[in-house]
């Protein structure tokens, strides 16, 4: 019987794949639609599926860190992107950074070879009314957006979210690099270029005068998320604000100087091969000719070979609080769910485990089965109870964090202890996930 059983998933990103991946293996027959590469959003380099678009980190996978929390809960609930992400890792310190072009080949061969999975490559434009998961992304097209918008009568938002450069390893001038993690631990992965303070202060003068492309009229009112500011908004907060942001000098001292630096630039590796680095904290808005001269100012870049250039995107969400329950679903129609980066779970862990979640409770609702409500002990639990929270003065997309987490009993004593405070939080969340089967 469950043979018969399908279901629509729009989009192929992060969430729709993994919502896909957990269909198909619940014995759901899926139709996967993926409007590239008959349409692109300007953003997407590639036409796979769950294409990390920006950054290649998905965060720490430390438990006592917010996101490392939830990708470990991820892999107690079965998830498939998580697996795929541990295969695709590069070196980052205490990251979870890929190749983001294997990652997402891996992705998109493993959903081709589903036979429970049919791919369509065709952009929709209205919601199907069959059972289906949006999960079209923040870069959801035009048409499709005004129709979710008509369909929940509620005004859906947009912020806008930017691109650092990536840089070829073999035009860095490892001269002036250096080889380090922050506070030397573990070993080094990170490429950074140090600047003393004149050297900081050409850079910072030439950045808050450089052009950026300009916003349209209807634009010039979106918000920026705030975990992902270009970096000439943040250099327009004050000249030191690089300095105790992104271009942090802190624990990165250079073995050959014995200098700790007035400010240092950080690259990650971008892929397995390791000829690719992007920079950290380096996304922007700068006309692609300001970029170029701006990054030669940075000592030991003065010759990179930039692959990409930064650029800007707008980010769509919709009103979650009026439309979802914490299960995904929406409140005026039981066969239709939204998971990812729409719903206004910002992040690339956070895309995963809501396109998980949904998932599962749409094969749930298939096989008339009761659907998953995680509590705000666990940070999926939590995450979903805060986009569908109705009293929401003023909604605004949000990453894992502790802050949305029900809190826990501590001793006075030790309620300063920050990390023994997320290891018992931690510790809550992993037991009770573990003591139920959702598999």
């Amino acid at each position: 019987m469950l043979n018969y059983m399908k279901a629509n998933v729009i989009g192929a990103g992060l969430a729709g794949s993994e919502c896909a991946l957990q269909l198909a293996k619940r014995g759901i027959k899926v139709n996967l639609y993926e409007m590239r590469p008959e349409k692109t959003t300007g953003a997407h380099k590639s036409c796979d599926f769950a294409e990390f678009v920006c950054s290649n980190s998905l965060g720490s996978f430390d438990v006592t860190n917010a996101s490392g929390l939830l990708k470990k809960e991820m892999e107690i609930l079965g998830g498939e992107l998580i697996k795929v992400a541990y295969l695709c890792q590069v070196p980052a310190g205490g990251a979870l950074a890929v190749d983001r072009e294997m990652f997402s080949k891996k992705v998109t061969e493993a959903i081709e070879n589903n036979p429970n999975i049919k791919t369509i490559r065709k952009e929709i434009i209205s919601i199907p009314n069959t059972p289906t998961v949006v999960a079209t992304g923040p870069l959801t097209s035009n048409l499709f957006a005004q129709n979710i918008k008509e369909f929940t009568k509620s005004e859906n938002f947009f912020f806008f979210d930017a691109i650092a450069p990536i840089i070829e390893k073999d035009s860095i001038n490892f001269e002036k690099a250096f080889w380090a993690n922050r506070y030397d631990k573990g070993e080094a992965t990170y490429i950074n270029c140090p600047m003393n303070k004149k050297e900081y202060e050409t850079f910072y003068n030439v950045l808050i005068s450089s052009e950026k492309n300009e916003l349209k009229d209807f634009e010039k009112d979106a918000k920026f998320f705030e975990s992902c500011l270009p970096i000439e908004v943040l250099a327009s907060r004050g000249v030191d604000t690089l300095r105790f942001g992104p271009m942090k000098p802190v624990g990165l001292v250079d073995k050959k100087t014995g200098i700790e630096n007035w400010a240092v630039v950080q690259l990650r590796q971008d892929n397995m091969a390791k000829t690719l680095y992007n920079m950290v904290g380096f996304q922007t808005n700068l006309k692609w000719k300001e970029q170029k001269e701006l990054i030669k100012l940075i000592p030991g870049l003065e010759n990179a070979n930039i692959i990409r250039f930064g650029v800007m995107h707008k980010n769509t969400f919709i009103n979650s609080p009026k439309i979802l329950f914490p299960s995904l679903q929406t409140k005026s129609r039981k066969d239709l769910f939204f998971a990812g980066q729409i719903t206004g779970t910002e992040g690339y862990t956070e895309s995963m485990a809501t396109g998980l979640l949904a998932g599962i409770n749409m094969a749930n609702y298939l096989k008339k089965e009761p659907l998953l409500i995680l509590p705000q002990e666990t940070m999926l639990g939590s995450l979903c109870k805060y986009i569908s929270f109705e009293s929401h003065k003023s909604f605004q997309p949000v990453n894992s964090n502790w802050g949305i987490v029900a809190p826990i009993e501590i001793d006075k004593k030790e309620r300063k202890n920050k990390k023994l405070k997320n290891e018992l939080l931690a510790k809550r969340s992993l037991n009770y996930l573990s003591n139920n089967n959702f598999l």
